[in-house]
């Protein structure tokens, strides 16, 4: 009776291991693939720096549109159709973009360094009879240190000039809001107060037309700027060309006088304090002012 012999084992090729070695690299990629993510971060957002200036005068009620960013609401003023930044009295160690009123660098206070200079050396072949030690030395003339009495003086008067120039900054502070408007202006609050202005001026100016011009038969014409505050009072009148005839100039301004007070100022957005009106005022035949 025969014995079966034993099934053979399955021979691994090369090829069996590639196969192998393949799939698992697959499968290991996947892995990874699946599982490791990436994502984009968003940058931060960019925040703009901020000029802050400081100020010395602080207003009560705070500007609805600040041009400039301080420690204290201050509210502008003066006749400049741009904003400009305020200057401190002394320089700041941040560099700024706008150099202010003072666009000069300021100069140190030490003197330059100078080159050393070298001593010429006389000589001569004879004996001179005197030698170097025997002359006479003359001692260094030592500047004498202040008393303890002028220091104080020179701090008086720095603390007197340091009071000085804060009133000054106030007063600057507090200038009025100022308006031009001539006959070419084209705001409609201005326009339609300037023409009532021109007519009631006009009419106390037919009413009391100089005697002097009539009786001389003086003509001419002038061109007067009349500053009117807020509340209608007169400022001040700057005769801006004259007539040639001061009977004339100086009735003029009389006239003007004579209708005050005129009507208080319109209430616009800008807040105009004092507006100023330029006209040209003319003398004609007949005894009549007219606007041209």
């Amino acid at each position: 009776m025969s014995r079966s012999q034993p099934p053979a084992s399955p021979r691994v090729t090369t090829g069996d291991r590639l196969g192998a070695t393949l799939t698992l690299s697959i499968v290991g990629h996947v892995v990874v693939a699946l599982g490791v993510g990436f994502s984009v971060d968003r940058p931060a957002d960019l925040r703009h720096t901020l000029d802050v200036i400081l100020t010395q005068t602080r207003s009560t009620n705070a500007p609805e549109k600040a041009d400039f960013l301080a420690q204290h609401s201050q509210q502008g003023g003066g006749d400049n159709p741009t904003p400009e930044r305020p200057a401190e009295p002394q320089r700041s160690l941040v560099p700024k973009p706008d150099p202010g009123i003072a666009p000069v660098p300021i100069a140190p206070g030490s003197p330059r360094p100078q080159p050393s200079q070298r001593t010429a050396l006389v000589t001569t072949q004879a004996d001179s009879g005197t030698s170097a030690a025997n002359r006479e030395q003359v001692p260094a003339q030592s500047k004498p240190l202040p008393s303890s009495r002028e220091l104080i003086e020179h701090s008086l008067e720095m603390a007197r000039l340091a009071a000085e120039i804060d009133r000054q900054s106030v007063a600057y502070a507090k200038r009025p809001k100022r308006k031009f408007v001539s006959a070419s202006t084209q705001e409609f609050e201005y326009a339609s107060y300037m023409r009532a202005w021109v007519a009631r001026v006009e009419r106390i100016g037919n009413l009391n037309y100089p005697d002097e011009a009539r009786r001389r038969n003086l003509h001419g014409q002038l061109v007067m700027t009349v500053a009117v505050r807020r509340d209608g009072s007169i400022e001040r009148i700057d005769i801006i060309q004259p007539s040639g005839y001061p009977i004339l100039d100086d009735a003029a301004q009389r006239i003007v006088r004579l209708g005050e007070p005129f009507a208080p100022l319109p209430e616009t957005k800008d807040g105009t304090d004092i507006l100023h009106i330029t006209r040209t005022w003319q003398f004609l035949p007949g005894n009549v002012l007219r606007n041209k």
